[in-house]
């Protein structure tokens, strides 16, 4: 698959060389010149620019790459990129910083396929190391999993079915659910979903779309 990678700071970087390592082909877009040649040197094609400028991206090969990651500490570019990205077919992730407010969250969230948060991971994987576990166990084991975490839409599929009578595919398990502003918790077979609960899932990578179709409605 092809991906093109909006930053190329901390996570940017991170997120490249995993996909990289996994075969796939990762193109970087980076306004700083320090760090397209660090980019470079690591063997990455690159793209001198910004992220939110559309001719940028599209040298970049958006126009034909399955997913964007806009990844940059600037909430504006990142949201630009993904906006270049929708309008290119892309799938869209977006790097939102844990200090934004709710509603802030919540304007970005809609127009994006997913959200992420480097503070929240970091801060989980503290406390799971402090507690004496291993946050990356799964990703160290299983580079062919994938974590990902999914609202519930009134249009969803799923929406008044119990946890056990989803129709996911064998491999995938639903690890986690919360109710619209809550925590998430390990869930209860029992459990019924409704509209704008969260469910974090771990499947097969080559499964994603599956679940995806199981639990969001058809134009999602």
């Amino acid at each position: 698959m092809r991906f093109v990678i909006v930053g190329y700071g901390r996570v940017g970087s991170r997120t490249a060389r995993i996909l990289s390592d996994e075969g796939h082909e990762a193109i970087v877009v980076d306004n700083d010149p320090d760090r397209i040649e660090r980019a470079e040197s690591e063997g990455f094609e690159t793209v001198h620019g910004s992220g939110s400028d559309e001719d940028i991206l599209i040298d970049a090969g958006v126009d034909t790459a399955d997913a964007i990651g806009a990844f940059s500490p600037d909430l504006n570019v990142n949201f630009a990129a993904c906006m270049v990205g929708e309008h290119h077919d892309c799938r869209t992730v977006m790097r939102i910083d844990e200090d934004y407010r709710e509603d802030i969250y919540e304007k970005y969230a809609a127009d994006v396929d997913e959200i992420i948060y480097p503070e929240r991971l970091g801060a989980a994987g503290a406390k799971t190391a402090m507690l004496g576990g291993d946050f990356n166990v799964v990703a160290d084991l299983a580079t062919n999993l994938q974590l990902t975490v999914l609202e519930i839409t009134d249009d969803s599929p799923a929406v008044g079915k119990r946890i056990s009578k989803l129709d996911l595919p064998a491999d995938a398990r639903i690890y986690a659910h919360g109710r619209a502003r809550e925590s998430l918790t390990i869930p209860l077979p029992g459990t019924e979903l409704a509209s704008g609960d969260e469910v974090a899932i771990i499947t097969e990578t080559d499964r994603a779309d599956d679940v995806r179709a199981a639990l969001l409605p058809a134009s999602a």
